[in-house]
Order: C-alpha cells, then structure tokens, then sequence
C-alpha cells in the first residue's frame, strides 16, 4: 500500500510543489541524482570511471508534452554523447534512453517521432564510440519498446533493451532477447502493475528473476545484471561462473547513490560494475520511484525532514 500511494504521489503536481518546497529535499536528491547541469553528469562520471566503475547516463526529462520537447531531450543527449567524446569518457560510459522522453506517448505518430529521434542519438553514440541502452517503464509500452530496439538493431546491434522481471512475460523476452550480440538489463521492475501482467509478491518475483537470469547467462548475449538484492548479485556470479562467462561477458548494474561500497567491492575484484546516474531538471519522478522501490529510501527521507525541515 505504501509503495502504491508514492507511486501515485510521483504523478501529482500538487505533491511534487510540495516536496520541491521541503528544505531536505535537495540534499535528498543529491544522493540519486548527479545534478541538473550536463558538467555536473561530467563530473560523476569522472568520478565513478576513475574508481574503476563505468556509467550508464540518462538525461532525465519524462514528461515530454509534444514533438519539439521530444527532439529537444534527443539534442540533450547528442551534447551529451558529444561532450563524452571529447573528454574521453565516453570509454566508460554509455547513455540509456526512455522513450517517452523521445516522443513514444505523443498522440500523433507517437511511435515513429520516438524512432527517429532514437536513432539520432544511436548515431552520436556510435560517433562517440559508446552504445544506447533503452530503458523500459510500464507494461502497456513493452511492445512498443521492443519493437522500436529491433528496428534500431538493424543498424546499431548492439542497442540494449531492459527486461522487468515483475512482467509475466519477461522469461519469455529474455530467451528472445539473448542471441548474439544483444545487450540485455534485468531488473525487477519499479512501476505498478495489474496482476494479470505482473507477479505481484516479492518471492515470486525473485523467483523469476532467476529464471530470467538463467536464461541470459545460458545465451549468447551480454547480461546485464541490474540488481542492489545481495542474493541476485551472488547468484549472477554463480550462474555466470557456471556457464564459462568472463568477466568482461556480463556486468552488474547499480544506481547511483546505492550500495556505493559494495559497488567499489564489485570493481575491486574485477567485475564489469555500472552505475545508473541520472541528471537534470526533470528528477522528480525518477525521485519518487527511488523511495517506492525501497523502504529505507523513505526512511532516509523522512528522517531528514525530521531533523533538517
């Protein structure tokens, strides 16, 4: 019930005045997000590649209201793709993309604005030297998203998709998705979800996860294992450990801001180790599903307020 009602709080203008106007608010933020400034995203990414970890960017801006927005959030990211090329971190770090922010949900050829502006930014990643990770959100844009990385991977193989293991579907997707040359993120998935489409207990959820998981690491692709669960972590590396896979085959995945030792203990002992690091003005949204995916996100928020509003 908690998860659900800040899920429904990261939909609401009213709530989002609210929180915006909290003194702990920005120190809060802080902590999941690198800043609003494209030199803020720089400077993490300086940051996390020089301690052996590599990135995964994104440009935060959801809320994409008609065309022009869309291909303003593409140009964003070709400054951004730009801007790792010329600094050389580009090596360490590659882009993930929402769709919606692209245009996905625009009423009017929603689908193909989102495509085009897509493959724009595939091509500065390809310029730059780097790849594009699709990132996904709820079920009813599955399809769609996997449709749009297919069309992508006729010209860019290696765009990478993510898979929400919460989807009843997703074993079935994995097994798909896991041919040569792909490029898949599993995650347990952070939106809510109807029943009829998504394991609603968290055992079961776990559970499919390590189908999901079997499935990849048996495949010919390269895995990406986005997950903070201390178990999922230690049966990644047993199951990749069991099909033969080096360390440079698969990587684990992490957000920015959490379980940043056991993210450096990863990179320490030679796993391929990533880190989600969003930045920009659009933090909102991706904010309140940080606190609904855990618990102590909300108990460190709260404590904050306590002592700092």
């Amino acid at each position: 019930m908690l998860r659900s009602a800040i899920l429904a709080a990261s939909r609401s203008a009213q709530v989002r005045t609210v929180v915006e106007k909290l003194p702990p608010t920005r120190a809060i933020v802080d902590r999941f997000v690198a800043g609003e400034p494209l030199d803020a995203a720089l400077a993490a990414t300086d940051e996390l590649a020089a301690s052996g970890r590599r990135v995964t960017l994104d440009h935060l801006g959801e809320d994409t209201r008609d065309a022009a927005q869309a291909a303003g959030t593409a140009a964003a990211y070709e400054k951004l793709l730009a801007a790792l090329k010329e600094t050389g971190l580009a090596e360490h770090a590659e882009v993930s993309v929402k769709l919606s922010a692209v245009g996905q949900f625009l009423p009017q050829d929603g689908e193909k604005v989102a495509l085009e502006n897509a493959r724009r930014i595939c091509e500065a990643a390809a310029d730059a030297g780097t790849t594009v990770t699709l990132d996904m959100e709820d079920h009813t844009t599955t399809d769609s998203t996997l449709g749009i990385a297919r069309e992508l991977r006729a010209d860019f193989p290696w765009v990478g998709v993510v898979l929400q293991a919460y989807l009843r579907r997703t074993e079935a997707d994995c097994r798909d998705f896991s041919g040569e040359g792909s490029r898949v993120r599993l995650c347990k998935g952070a939106y809510q979800e109807p029943a009829s489409v998504a394991l609603q207990k968290k055992g079961d959820v776990d559970r499919n996860y390590v189908r999901c998981l079997k499935a990849l690491m048996a495949g010919e692709g390269y895995p990406m294992v986005a997950s903070h669960d201390p178990r999922m972590v230690k049966i990644a590396g047993q199951l990749a450990e069991w099909h033969g896979r080096k360390a440079d085959s698969f990587e684990y995945q992490m957000l920015y801001g959490i379980r940043p030792e056991e993210q450096l203990r990863l990179a320490r002992e030679g796993a391929t180790m990533r880190v989600y690091l969003p930045y920009g003005q659009e933090w909102y949204g991706y904010f309140m599903r940080r606190l609904a995916e855990r618990p102590a996100n909300l108990t460190f928020f709260l404590r904050a307020m306590a002592t700092r509003g």
